[in-house]
C-alpha cells in the first residue's frame, strides 16, 4: 500500500498566504505575509509535497501571484502543485517551464475539456484537474458559479485523458474545520480510475487517522491548510500516522 500524501496548502491574496472561509475572499485570514518563508517551513517540517492555489488568478482568469508563487519555488525543493487562473496552453508551458511538478486546471477543465486533454497530451503526468462542488455540482470562477454538472460526471469526461490526479474541493466544508467529506470524496475515487486528492474540511487528527482506513486507502492523499495553520494538525504526528509509524 502506498502511503497517503498529505499535501499542505498555501492559498495566495495579495502576495500573502491566506485561509478563506467557504471560498469567501473578504473572509480571508492572514497566516503569513512571506510565502516562500511559510514553503520552507512545511519543508522542515517533514511535508515532502506542496498545494498552492493563486486565490486572485483565480477570479482574474490569469496569474496574479506569479512572484509569490516564483518564491515558493525557489524556497523550497518539494514537488509544488498550482491551481487557479491557469486557462491557456501558454499558462500551462508557462508554469511549467519554470519548475512546478504540476498544473491544476478548473475552470477551464468545465469550459474546455479539449484544452485539458491537449494539454495531458504535451504535458504527461503534469496535468491535475481541479473539481470544485457545492451541493455535488461543478463550481467554477472562483467558485463563484455553480454549473450543471455532477461531480462525477466531471471525472467521466476525463477518464482517458491522461489526467495525473482530481482534487476534489467540497467547498461547503472548506475552511470551517468541518471535517472532510469522505462520503462523496470516495464515492468519486471509486467511479474513475484518476487518483483523488481529497480537499476541504480537514479538520484534525481524526481526520488523519480515517485516511488510513482500508477504504481511503483509494485516495492518493489529503490537502491541509487551516488546522495546520491553527495547530489543530501537529506535522510529525500526522506524517507518522500516515506512513503507519
Amino acid at each position: 500500500m502506498k502511503t497517503p500524501i498529505l499535501f499542505p496548502a498555501i492559498d495566495l491574496k495579495a502576495g500573502e498566504c491566506v485561509r478563506l472561509k467557504l471560498g469567501d475572499m473578504d473572509q480571508a485570514t492572514v497566516y503569513n505575509t512571506d510565502p516562500g518563508a511559510q514553503a520552507k517551513a512545511f519543508e522542515d517540517q517533514g511535508f515532502e509535497y506542496l498545494h498552492v492555489v493563486d486565490l486572485d488568478g483565480a477570479f482574474a482568469g490569469e496569474a496574479v501571484n506569479g512572484g509569490a508563487v516564483e518564491a515558493i519555488l525557489s524556497a523550497t525543493s518539494n514537488p509544488v502543485q498550482l491551481g487557479g487562473g491557469i486557462r491557456t496552453l501558454d499558462h500551462i508551458e508557462n508554469w511549467l517551464s519554470k519548475g512546478l511538478a504540476r498544473v491544476i486546471l478548473g475552470t477551464i477543465a468545465v469550459r474546455n475539456p479539449d484544452l485539458v486533454r491537449e494539454a495531458c497530451q504535451k504535458f504527461p503526468n503534469q496535468v491535475a484537474v481541479g473539481i470544485d462542488a457545492k451541493g455535488g455540482k461543478v463550481a467554477v470562477e472562483g467558485w463563484a458559479e455553480t454549473s450543471e454538472l455532477t461531480v462525477i460526471d466531471m471525472a467521466a469526461r476525463f477518464e482517458d485523458a491522461g489526467v495525473a490526479a482530481i482534487i476534489y474541493t467540497d467547498i461547503d466544508r472548506d475552511g470551517v474545520l468541518a471535517g472532510i467529506n469522505w462520503q462523496s470524496t470516495l464515492e468519486l475515487a471509486r467511479s474513475t480510475s484518476i487518483p483523488v486528492i481529497a480537499s476541504g474540511g480537514l479538520a484534525s487528527m481524526e481526520d488523519i487517522q480515517r485516511m488510513t482506513d482500508k477504504d481511503a486507502h483509494i485516495l492518493e492523499g489529503a490537502i491541509s491548510g487551516r488546522a495546520l495553520y491553527d495547530g489543530r494538525i501537529d506535522p510529525s504526528s500526522a506524517l507518522s500516522l500516515l506512513r503507519g509509524e
